[in-house]
């Protein structure tokens, strides 16, 4: 039915928004832990191992986050009943872009990036030196490239029910199915 690829920088949200849309009961899958991705020597192209922690300098340089195409469209078939999302960061998402219906882009601004990725539990990166100074690089970068990309861009500053709440409007207007607005955001709807 509708494929829709959550995104943005490093703490910005994404993996939060997941697990609200899946307690919500929609098909929600994390690019990071569903096997969508890994890291990739970007010299060789050999597929790397997961970064020491903290990584060491000039790791960042050599090896890239690179999502699977032929991953994402086994997902593409597997959601053809129903909306589903994939959350998550690719630096070759531009290589699997076309295989979703809509692209949902959550933006922050510098301190909640830096509050976010000094207190979160749920992963390690951005912690260390480098890969707090790649994020901060990315962050200002993040929402004009996704504008001209015609992305749905979403301030996640906010509470995360109300992200989750813009995702489910945006997937609503790409579709029409009212089923997806406000009235029904537990997923039993078509959104």
């Amino acid at each position: 039915m509708t494929l829709v690829w959550v995104t943005g920088n490093s703490g910005a949200g994404k993996s939060t928004v997941g697990a609200v849309l899946r307690g919500r009961g929609h098909v929600a899958l994390d690019a990071d832990e569903d096997g969508f991705s890994r890291w990739i020597d970007r010299a060789t192209g050999e597929v790397g191992v997961d970064p020491p922690d903290p990584v060491p300098g000039g790791w960042l340089d050599r090896y890239g986050w690179a999502i699977v195409r032929e991953r994402v469209e086994a997902l593409v078939e597997e959601s053809r009943t129903r909306v589903a999302f994939l959350c998550g960061s690719a630096e070759n998402e531009a290589d699997v872009l076309d295989l979703f219906d809509l692209t949902v882009c959550l933006v922050i601004d510098d301190d909640t990036l830096r509050h976010r990725l000094a207190t979160r539990t749920t992963n390690t990166f951005g912690r260390h030196p480098e890969e707090l100074a790649a994020a901060l690089k990315w962050n200002p970068l993040t929402q004009p490239m996704y504008e001209s990309r015609g992305a749905t861009v979403i301030d996640a500053s906010r509470p995360p029910a109300e992200v989750v709440d813009g995702v489910l409007d945006a997937v609503q207007k790409l579709t029409g199915d009212t089923r997806g607005s406000s009235a029904d955001r537990d997923g039993n709807g078509s959104v």
